[in-house]
């Protein structure tokens, strides 16, 4: 029984074997099979492909083309802008003193020739007096001289009661006498107008935006490189100043009208006109500053506000259009592939504005010159297209 059972299993692992091998060469027959296709099938395709691809010249092959025409775009541009003060000063002391009163604070609104601050410097308060005083004796000293020489000049009519050289000394010292009094009345005017510094005054109407100092503060006027004593703007009026790519400003002029929202007023369009144009481009970003007047009447805007401007750029009226996948940029020239006499020809371009899928270009056109649309580096010059 047992030797039966041993003949069975010894049978069954023959046919199990056999079937394994029968599967195997199926499989081997099967794939060799699909290799052998997908060969054929990449070498039926390869001669195509190979026409294709080895005629870079363009021939055989079916392009779509665009009129060139002149045209210009004109174009919305958004760019980032910031308000400033109209005016914008840094006070900063005359002369050396302490402070005394500080009439103001930051939010303060002043107005011109308002007084904000009161210093004290003793010593500038003497040297005052000391210049009235000298000022007082040379004066009195030219008054005695001028009247010797009056009364001299009289008895000289008399003569020989006075001698030529008499007359003549008496008006030299009353010149003399008469200088030296009017230079002390200069120096007793500039000690005056220096103790004028001790008052500040506001130069024009605006808002106190900074206060760095308080009453017993010692400041000196040699430390310019400190902080201010205040500062002041004026915010009735703004300048809204936006730096504009050159190709885009030189199509702006004085009086346009421009549109501007801002970050702090979402939604809220305003509206202002050019006002002034800086006719100088930055050579590191190639912008031109300008600035927009911006009246603030309800005190609602304040310098340093962050703003999005919104104007149309006028096209050039000597630019034509294209579509914007004609213009070839490489990294010796920018061109367009013209089609003339059924032959493709570059042509160097300059580009503009742009405007969905249009683009403003500059170049050597002729009338009736068409464009491949969809133009590479790759499509070669002189070759015939259809």
């Amino acid at each position: 029984m047992y030797q039966l059972k041993s003949i069975r299993l010894k049978s069954m692992s023959s046919l199990l074997d056999g079937f394994v091998r029968e599967a195997a060469v199926v499989l081997f027959a099967v794939l060799l099979v699909g290799a052998w296709s997908c060969g054929e099938s990449s070498s039926a395709k390869a001669p195509g492909a190979k026409a294709a691809g080895g005629d870079s010249a363009g021939a055989g092959f079916h392009y779509q083309f665009a009129a060139v025409k002149k045209a210009p775009l004109e174009q919305t541009v958004k760019l980032p802008a910031q308000l400033a003060a109209f005016q914008q000063v840094s006070i900063f002391p005359k002369v050396n003193g302490y402070v005394r009163d500080v009439l103001v604070d930051i939010g303060s609104r002043v107005k011109k020739g308002q007084l904000l601050m009161v210093l004290e410097a003793p010593e500038l308060e003497q040297a005052s007096v000391q210049a009235r005083e000298k000022y007082t004796r040379s004066h009195s000293d030219y008054t005695i001289s001028r009247e010797n020489y009056q009364r001299l000049k009289l008895a000289s009519e008399t003569a020989g009661a006075v001698s030529p050289m008499a007359l003549a000394s008496a008006l030299e010292k009353a010149d003399a006498d008469s200088a030296i009094s009017n230079s002390e009345k200069a120096n007793w005017q500039m000690q005056q107008t220096i103790l004028g510094y001790l008052r500040v005054m506001a130069p024009f109407d605006g808002v106190i935006t900074e206060r760095n100092v308080h009453p017993g503060a010692l400041v000196s006027a040699e430390a310019k490189d400190g902080k201010p004593m205040l500062e002041l703007r004026q915010v009735s009026k703004l300048r809204l100043q936006i730096d504009i790519p050159e190709g885009i400003a030189a199509g702006l002029k004085d009086r346009d009208t421009v549109r501007f929202f801002l970050s702090a007023f979402p939604g809220k369009k305003m509206l202002a006109q050019v006002s002034r144009k800086s006719s100088f481009v930055n050579v590191q970003y190639r912008s031109e500053r300008v600035e927009l007047d911006v009246y603030n009447h309800d005190g609602s805007l304040a310098p340093g506000m962050y703003a999005d401007v919104l104007f149309t750029a006028k096209g050039n009226p000597e630019a034509y259009t294209v579509p914007k996948s004609a213009v070839v940029t490489s990294t010796e020239r920018k061109y367009v592939l013209c089609v003339r006499d059924g032959k493709t020809e570059k042509v160097d371009v300059e580009s503009g504005n742009e405007l969905g899928d249009k683009i403003e270009v500059i170049g050597a056109f002729q009338a009736g010159d068409v464009v491949i649309v969809h133009a590479n580096d790759e499509i070669k010059e002189g070759v015939a297209v259809k």
